[in-house]
């Protein structure tokens, strides 16, 4: 999985069949990382952006799940498979994962992947964030309603997601900035 065409081979092999509309949204994440990277990052920023964002969700497939935690599911698998350790850790860390680690007691667990902390990792939560569960462009003030709708208050990821709103739209503002609001 050394290039996007590969990782986005991965992704579909294991999401397409097993979970479409989950499919969906990481096929549109994985074309908006194509369309922002080059814009804001490096070239190997940007390459790292687009494999990572075509690969974030793959924790999610059936085939892949041991916690119960995507990113860290995913990143696991990810390392097993040898994928870069970027990758990896991109994987692992997207979308302030380690608060949503917090509330599932694996705060331990994903602490095994660092977390960069660069314009890469924003422009990666950007892309999730941005995008709905069926690949339709959202503001994240809209994503993070969908999502806090999907789930309801007793739910954990209501309770990560509430936690991480202010990171969450920090992150999306920081990668707005960096394009200009220019559209993608």
């Amino acid at each position: 999985m050394t290039t996007y065409d590969e990782a986005f081979e991965t992704s579909r092999a294991a999401l397409q069949e097993a979970l479409p509309r989950r499919w969906a949204h990481v096929q549109a994440v994985g074309a908006k990382a194509l369309a922002v990277g080059p814009k804001i990052l490096p070239d190997p920023d940007a390459d790292a952006l687009a494999i990572a964002a075509i690969l974030h969700d793959i924790g999610y497939a059936p085939s892949i799940v041991d916690t119960g935690f995507h990113p860290l599911d995913g990143a696991r698998w990810l390392q097993r498979n040898g994928a870069d350790p970027r990758i990896v850790n991109l994987v692992a860390n997207h979308s302030c994962a380690c608060l949503e680690a917090d509330e599932r007691d694996l705060r331990a667990e994903l602490d095994e992947f660092p977390n960069e902390k660069t314009l890469t990792t924003d422009a990666l939560l950007y892309c999730d964030m941005t995008t709905g569960p069926d690949g339709q462009d959202f503001e994240i003030e809209e994503r993070l309603a969908e999502i806090k709708s999907r789930y309801g208050p007793e739910h954990l990821v209501f309770r990560f997601i509430s936690r991480a709103e202010p990171s969450l739209i920090d992150g999306v503002r920081t990668v707005q900035r960096e394009l200009g609001h220019q559209p993608m």
